[in-house]
Order: C-alpha cells, then sequence, then structure tokens
C-alpha cells in the first residue's frame, strides 16, 4: 500500500483509493465501513471502505478478512495484498486523518469530539465512491457510540441506501471486516514512515501508541519540550498528553490590552464618524470627528506613516 499522499504531508489529513472495478460501476454494491487507530494517543486515526457486488459478499470470506484486531501485523498485511490483488471485484478507500487535525478539532471553541470527526469521515467516504460511479445499495458500519442513533443519522444521510449499523460488525459482515483490514495496514504503514518536520532526531520505538503502553509512555516522556510542546504526532488532547504538559511545560500566560480589548462586542456604529452638533450662526467648520483604531491594527501594533 503506497501512502506517500500523507506522509509527504502528515499534519494534513489525504485519501487513498484503489481503482474501481467495473463490475462495481455496473451492480449493486455491499460497502463496509470500519476504523483503526482510534484510542491512541500516537499517530493518525484511519477511516476505511471496503466495497464489492452484493451478489460476492461473501467471497470476500475466501481471501480469509476478519476483524484486524485478531490477526498479527504479517498476517493482516497478506489479507490486504489478496483484497487488493482482486481487483476485478473488491475495492477500498481510505481517509488518513492527521493527529493535528484531531488535536486541533478537540480544542476548538466549539469543540468538535471524535465521534463527530468519525461520522463524518465515514460519511465523506460513502460518498466518495457513490461520487466515483460505485452502485452502493448496502452499508455495514462498526458503530461509533450508540448504534440505534448512529443509524438513523446515517438513514438521514442517505434515505435511498439499506444501512445496517452494528457493535462489533466487523466480526459480523466481511466488508467491514476487509475495511478494518485495510484501514490498520495504512495506519501501520503511515506509521512506519512516518517523518518528523519538527526536523530533530526523537526516539521512533513507541510501541502500540496507546497511553498505556510503556514504550509509549517512554516516547511521550522523552519527546516533550518544555516550550513547544510534542511532535505533531502526538494527540495533545488526549488526557496523558495534557498531563505531561501540564506537568513539565513552562506555564505560559497571555496578558491582553484592556484598553484595546474589552469584553463586551462594540457597536457596529462605533467605526462611523459621529455627527458633530453646532449652532446655526456658527459659520466655521466643524472639528475633525475622532475615529476609533480598528482591533485589527491596534492587535498587531499597526500606526499611521505619511513617511515612505
Amino acid at each position: 500500500m503506497d501512502v506517500t499522499t500523507y506522509t509527504q504531508s502528515n499534519c494534513k489529513n489525504a485519501f487513498v483509493d484503489s481503482s474501481i472495478p467495473d463490475v462495481c460501476l455496473k451492480e449493486p454494491c455491499v460497502v463496509g465501513v470500519d476504523e483503526a487507530g482510534r484510542g491512541p494517543v500516537l499517530g493518525p486515526m484511519v477511516y476505511g471502505i471496503c466495497f464489492c457486488p452484493v451478489t460476492r459478499h461473501e467471497d470476500l470470506k475466501k481471501a480469509g478478512v476478519a476483524d484486524s484486531k485478531t490477526l498479527k501485523k504479517e498476517a493482516r498485511e497478506e489479507i490486504f495484498d489478496i483484497i487488493d490483488s482482486k481487483n476485478d471485484f473488491i475495492g477500498w478507500a481510505l481517509e488518513i486523518i492527521s493527529p493535528v487535525f484531531i488535536t486541533t478539532n478537540s480544542f476548538a471553541r466549539p469543540k468538535v469530539s471524535l465521534n463527530e470527526v468519525s461520522h463524518n469521515s465515514a460519511i465523506g467516504l460513502i460518498k466518495r465512491a457513490i461520487a466515483a460511479g460505485v452502485q452502493v445499495s448496502e452499508v455495514y458500519v462498526d458503530t461509533v457510540g450508540r448504534p440505534e442513533k448512529y443509524q438513523a443519522k446515517l438513514e438521514q444521510v442517505f434515505p435511498t441506501l439499506k444501512v445496517t449499523v452494528a457493535i462489533k460488525a466487523d466480526s459480523k459482515f466481511p466488508c467491514v471486516s476487509g475495511a478494518s483490514i485495510c484501514a490498520k495496514v495504512a495506519r501501520d504503514k503511515a506509521l512506519a514512515e512516518w517523518e518528523f518536520p519538527e526536523g530533530t532526531e526523537i526516539l521512533t520505538d513507541w510501541g502500540s501508541g496507546y497511553p498505556n503502553d510503556d514504550k509509549a509512555k517512554n516516547f511521550l516522556q522523552n519527546s516533550l519540550d518544555p516550550i513547544f510542546g510534542f511532535p505533531d504526532i502526538v494527540r495533545f488532547s488526549w488526557d496523558t498528553a495534557v498531563k505531561l504538559i501540564e506537568k513539565k511545560c513552562v506555564t505560559m500566560s497571555w496578558n491582553e490590552n484592556d484598553e484595546e480589548q474589552e469584553n463586551k462586542t462594540p457597536s457596529i456604529l462605533e467605526y462611523y464618524a459621529k455627527s458633530v452638533k453646532r449652532k446655526s450662526s456658527d459659520n466655521d467648520p466643524p472639528p475633525p470627528a475622532v475615529l476609533k483604531k480598528h482591533f485589527f491594527f491596534s492587535e498587531r501594533s499597526l500606526s499611521n506613516s505619511t513617511d515612505f
């Protein structure tokens, strides 16, 4: 699997797609959806879909598909190679979601939860398959959150499709198992080829990347900079990372200029010149109106200049 579209700029999300089998452009297809890397504090989360004609759904079992979490790395890669080689009736697509994207959404106001990021990715991949011409008729999804609520959401987005959301769907439906394997192989590949844009020599033995993994804990301890925090491979918003930052990093304080930045929302009238009342007998021109400097200029300490 080639994931260079992601690894060449691993702070951004990226899509990786197989070719579309001709039969999938003509016959009704099943689509399975699953992810890999939801829980780790290190690395990307990968969402994947695997699709094939409805009439050949059971043929996926012959490729040996199973829940990726029950398979060793070598077995997953062998099965993925089989899936990828059967491109006459099987297709797949992936979205590799950067840890920077996950962190940014977690700290956003309002916060975008990991569940919402997951839902958006799954919906986006299904739409991507439909836009590519795949004749999607059935969708099977490994649940994130309550399955009945997630299924209702997907049925609203895709009212013409048969949608099934289930717990442990990766062990029940071959297409979901295939998506699970594709996603896990892609995450392993992205981590193995990870390049640190920080440009420093950093320990790369991080184990599984899960917060309770001793190797992952050791990586976090040794890669933490007291000023800049962690490298981009770390999800800053995970509790494990937050606690280390609070304990070992330099405390930052941001001073606001009370005169320039008031807590109240300014009225739009403040940006217009105020009229000056004068007596009808006064023939002198009115004094120039005093305009309040826009916060764009005050925040950047910009002032008027007449010297060029």
